[in-house]
Order: C-alpha cells, then sequence, then structure tokens
C-alpha cells in the first residue's frame, strides 16, 4: 500500500510541493499539519478501507496523461461549501459581488451525494470563495462526513466566527485534517487595511482559542497563512511574532495573488505583488525567526509553475480533480472559483461531466499547448519543447 501512496509529482496534497520544484531555490514549502507521515498515514487507511476507492486510485497513477479522455473519476475535490463572505478583502474578488455574495450555500445533501457518487476521492478542501463557518452546523457536518471515510479535510477559515456557538471546538471536534486561518497583517491598521470588515483583536483572539484549544486535546491541526503584498511587506517578521503569540506552530507565506482567471483582477493584484522583490536571505532570517518560537516557516509560489509541451509539466488539475461550486457547478480549478467565469457542467451529475467532452476538450487544449485564456496566469507561456 505504502508504495502507491507516495507516487512522483502525484500523491502530495493539494497546496503542498513535494517533487514538484520548489520556489526561490530549496526553500521548504508546506506540509500538511501536523506531519507529511500523518496525511500518508491517512491515505493508506482511505485507500484500505474501500477497494473501489482503490481501484480508482490505482487506475489514476497508471494512467497516460497524454490523453484526454481519463479511465478513473477524481481523486481530489475543492468545495465551495458557502459563496458569500462577511469580509471583503483587496485582494479578493468576493469584493466585487453585491452583498459580498454570488449564489446560495451548497445544500449538505448534494454534498454527500457527490461524495457517495465519486468512490475514488482521497482528499478534499472544503471552502471557496466564501467564509465556510457562515453555514454553521452544516459546515461541520460535511466535514464528519467526509472523514468518515477517511478522506483527507482541509479548510480555510478567516476566523472571525470561531468564538461563537463553540464554533472553535466543533470544528476541531469534526475530526478536520487541517486548518489554515488567513492572517494579513501584523497589528490593527495593516489587517484591517487588508481584510476589509474584520475586527483585528477578535481574530486574534479567535487563533488563540482555537489553538489553545488543540493544545488541551495534545494534537496539531492549524496553520497560519499569510498573502504577502505591497501592504504587508513592511512587517514580515512582525507577522511570525504575532504567530507565535497567537499558538501557531506553523506558518505559510505566499508569494502569489490570485486573478480568478479575470484580466481585471490580474492588472489589480500585479500592482501589489511582492513576490519578484522577495529575496532568499529575507526567508532565510524569517525562518530562523520561527525557530527560535519554534514554528516551522514555510513558502508557497506558484507563478510559472506549468510548461507546456509536457504532460509531467501541466497543470494536474485537469486530469485529477476540480472545484464544485456552491450552487453545484463544476469549475475547472481553485484559481478560477467562479463558474461565471469557467465552468464545465452540472456537478448534480458529475460523473457525465468529469468524463464528458466538455472536460475532454479542456484537458486537450492543455495537452496540445493551448492554454485556455483563463489558466494562463499559471503557466510560462514562453517556447518550450517536449
Amino acid at each position: 500500500m505504502t508504495s502507491i501512496a507516495t507516487p512522483a509529482g502525484a500523491a502530495a496534497p493539494e497546496g503542498y510541493q513535494v517533487e514538484d520544484g520548489e520556489p526561490l531555490g530549496d526553500l521548504p514549502t508546506p506540509e500538511p499539519v501536523p506531519d507529511l507521515q500523518a496525511f500518508l498515514r491517512e491515505r493508506r487507511i482511505c485507500l484500505s478501507r474501500s477497494p473501489e476507492r482503490l481501484d480508482h486510485y490505482i487506475a489514476y497513477m497508471r494512467a497516460d496523461r497524454r490523453r484526454a479522455e481519463v479511465p478513473y473519476l477524481p481523486i481530489r475535490l475543492d468545495f465551495e461549501n458557502v459563496s458569500r463572505c462577511n469580509f471583503h478583502c483587496t485582494m479578493c474578488t468576493v469584493s466585487d459581488w453585491p452583498k459580498n455574495q454570488r449564489a446560495a450555500d451548497m445544500p449538505v445533501e448534494e454534498f454527500k451525494r457527490i461524495i457517495d457518487d465519486l468512490p475514488g476521492l482521497v482528499e478534499i478542501k472544503l471552502q471557496g470563495l466564501g467564509e465556510p463557518t457562515l453555514q454553521r452546523d452544516a459546515y461541520f457536518e460535511m466535514i464528519r462526513y467526509a472523514r468518515a471515510r477517511h478522506i483527507w479535510v482541509r479548510t480555510t477559515t478567516n476566523a472571525s466566527l470561531l468564538h461563537l456557538n463553540d464554533n472553535h471546538r466543533k470544528l476541531i471536534d469534526s475530526d478536520v485534517n487541517e486548518v489554515q486561518i488567513s492572517i494579513d497583517g501584523a497589528d490593527k491598521a495593516t489587517f484591517e487595511s487588508i481584510r476589509r470588515g474584520s475586527v483585528f483583536e477578535r481574530v486574534v483572539d479567535n487563533c488563540k482559542l482555537i489553538n489553545r484549544y488543540c493544545d488541551d486535546l495534545g494534537i496539531v491541526r492549524t496553520k497560519m497563512w499569510t498573502v504577502m503584498q505591497r501592504g504587508n511587506r513592511h512587517q514580515l517578521p512582525q507577522l511570525v511574532d504575532l504567530a507565535a503569540e497567537m499558538g501557531f506552530r506553523s506558518m505559510v507565506f505566499s508569494l502569489n495573488l490570485n486573478d480568478f482567471g479575470l484580466e481585471h483582477w490580474r492588472e489589480r493584484n500585479n500592482a501589489v505583488t511582492v513576490e519578484d522583490e522577495f529575496t532568499r536571505a529575507e526567508a532565510m532570517d524569517l525562518m530562523a525567526r520561527g525557530e527560535r518560537h519554534g514554528i516551522a516557516v514555510r513558502f508557497w509560489r506558484v507563478a510559472e509553475k506549468y510548461l507546456t509541451g509536457n504532460p509531467d509539466t501541466l497543470c494536474p488539475w485537469p486530469f485529477e480533480r476540480a472545484y464544485v461550486s456552491s450552487d453545484l457547478r463544476l469549475v475547472p480549478c481553485c484559481i478560477i472559483s467562479n463558474p461565471d467565469v469557467s465552468e464545465l457542467g452540472d456537478a448534480r451529475d458529475i460523473r457525465s461531466v468529469w468524463f464528458g467532452e466538455r472536460a475532454a476538450a479542456f484537458r486537450a487544449a492543455h495537452l496540445r499547448g493551448d492554454i485556455p485564456q483563463e489558466c494562463r496566469s499559471c503557466y510560462d507561456l514562453r517556447d518550450h519543447t517536449a
């Protein structure tokens, strides 16, 4: 079982680079919490409990990545349980939407039905462009349903509502595997200027609350995630200090700002990106600062990650996973997230969509190097040969 759980470039959880090339030289990239071994152990359990899931996974591992038609169902999915948010962050497309909401919430029963219809699933992310805790207990029920099948569940929250209704306990008690908490400023002025609609003190207190609860249980489930940008560029060391104050044991600096497949967001976020300014020396200083606090500092960068001309360097999303929006439409990936930008079909009939003509055409476009417009920001489109 172990041999199929750790294939080159395929078994790493979404959001982690294991053998896919590391940013800024050999700087460490994110790992699951509490560690990669926990992730791989859960993968082995997941596969061992379901012969059908194992069959799909083996088919996925053996598949020819040079074909637009695939002989397996998705092994990973992102589920957007809500497409609404109580923040309207400067770098997020949610701020474009009326009342910061695009569509209705995902019904719990539809989530369960999709999980049951895809026996190949080994990992999901439960969060999209909204704040998942807004769905209250339905959100925790979704996590528990996936975890009962030993599917690895990762989620992201802005932590603003963790103090309400015992949400911090409910989230951890759901048996969620990893909770990424977005923290983009080390003081009130910076944090609230980026994460508009927030209250800095409340978020800090809630981070302490959930981390203390994890400590009481003797487990590690959280990770702080900071999107580096012009507005917080001046306080990266202070963000490490804040992570320590709030009780985190790991944190990630993401160097990328998303464009959601939209040109105006590409222009807008390119104006505040600082990824080309960030140096290896700074990264080493931040890692050393983290070590003094007992925090593992990691870095994430996806710019120019994918190349045409070779199936091994194409974006893996079209060939192994997709994103289910809250209104049950299948979107190509989490960078796009919005079905109004790009959609593959009705997720209520996800098998037909996954094996259908539109998804095959989308894969074929990647294979022949005719990268769709909404995907181009993730590719280095200079001339490459196989």
